[in-house]
C-alpha cells in the first residue's frame, strides 16, 4: 500500500508540472512581440519638418542659393570630392510638406559618384558639404532642385541628407592629361575639380594644409591623407616635390585640383628606389588652409 501511494504521489506531481509548463507556453505564445513599433510604421514616410515652408533666418547659405542646418555632426574633416563614391540616406519633401522620396521608407540608400548626380541639381553640392556620419537639412530653391521638370516636384524642395560612407576612386584619366587640362612651361598639367571660396594663393614659402591622394599612371593609389588616417597634412610648400611647390601655388583655399606631375618634377632619379613611385604621378589635392 505504501509503495502504491508513493507511486501515485509521484504521478500527481508529474501531472502538475506538465499542466504548469503547458500553461506557461500558451501564455508566452499569446504575449505581444516586444520589437518596438509595428513593422508598418517603418514603411511610412517620415513626417515633414516644421520649417519646410521657408528657409529659416538662422540657416547657412551658399552663393548658389542652397541653405542648410546641421542636424547631426559627423566625424573628421574629410568632405566628398566629385570623384568619390558615396552612400547617402535621404528624405525629401515639398515646401507644402508632401514627402516625395525616402530611403528611410524604401530601405535602399543611394550610392553615387558625386559628380554624376544630376537631379536634384543642388544635391551634389549638398553632399560635398558633409562629413561621414553627418546629417543636414537642405533647402533647395527650384533653380537648384528639379528646375520645373515634368513629373518632378515644383518649387523649393527640402532634403535631409546623411553621408554614411565615402570611398575614393581611381580617376579615369590617370594615364595621361586630358585635352582640357592646362599646362605650365615646366610640363606640369592640371585641371580644376572644384572651385573653392578662397581669395588668396599661397606663396612658395607658405605653410599649407591639404588633403590629397596620389596615383601612378596605371591606377595604383600609393599615398593618401584621406585613406591612411583621415588627417589633413600641413607642410611648408618649398619643402616638397617641385610639382607640388609649383602646382599648389595656383590654388586658393577650398580648391581641389588634379595634377599630372612628370618624373622630373616628382621624385626624379629617386623614383623606383626604396618603394618611391617612378614616372609621372597624378595627385588630387584639396587646399584647406594657407598660413
Amino acid at each position: 500500500m505504501c509503495s502504491s501511494l508513493r507511486r501515485f504521489g509521484r504521478l500527481a506531481i508529474a501531472l502538475v508540472a506538465v499542466v504548469v509548463c503547458l500553461g506557461s507556453a500558451a501564455a508566452f505564445a499569446q504575449a505581444p512581440a516586444q520589437d518596438g513599433a509595428p513593422a508598418r510604421s517603418r514603411l511610412l514616410p517620415p513626417p515633414a519638418p516644421a520649417d519646410v515652408a521657408a528657409i529659416p533666418a538662422d540657416a547657412e547659405k551658399s552663393p548658389s542659393g542652397l541653405a542648410w542646418k546641421v542636424l547631426k555632426p559627423g566625424k573628421g574633416d574629410i568632405h566628398p570630392w566629385s570623384t568619390d563614391k558615396v552612400t547617402i540616406e535621404y528624405d525629401g519633401w515639398t515646401a507644402e510638406g508632401r514627402p516625395f522620396v525616402s530611403t528611410t521608407q524604401s530601405g535602399k540608400p543611394g550610392v553615387y559618384t558625386v559628380g554624376t548626380i544630376a537631379a536634384p541639381k543642388g544635391l551634389a553640392e549638398a553632399v560635398q558639404l558633409l562629413t561621414v556620419g553627418e546629417r543636414r537639412r537642405f533647402w533647395m530653391p527650384e533653380n537648384i532642385a528639379f528646375e520645373g521638370a515634368a513629373g518632378k516636384p515644383k518649387g523649393m524642395c527640402v532634403f535631409e541628407v546623411e553621408l554614411t560612407t565615402l570611398q575614393a576612386q581611381v580617376p579615369a584619366d590617370v594615364a595621361a592629361p586630358p585635352k582640357e587640362a592646362k599646362k605650365t612651361k615646366s610640363g606640369l598639367a592640371y585641371k580644376v575639380i572644384h572651385n573653392g571660396a578662397g581669395k588668396t594663393n599661397p606663396k612658395r614659402a607658405s605653410n599649407v594644409t591639404v588633403h590629397y591622394t596620389g596615383f601612378t599612371t596605371d591606377g595604383q593609389m600609393f599615398d593618401s591623407s584621406r585613406v591612411q588616417d583621415g588627417e589633413a597634412k600641413t607642410f611648408q610648400l618649398d619643402q616638397v616635390i617641385p610639382g607640388w611647390t609649383e602646382g599648389v601655388q595656383l590654388m586658393k583655399e577650398g580648391d581641389i585640383y588634379r595634377f599630372w606631375i612628370p618624373q622630373n618634377l616628382a621624385y626624379g632619379e629617386r623614383g623606383g628606389q626604396n618603394g618611391i613611385p617612378a614616372g609621372m604621378l597624378v595627385f588630387d589635392v584639396e587646399l584647406l588652409a594657407v598660413k
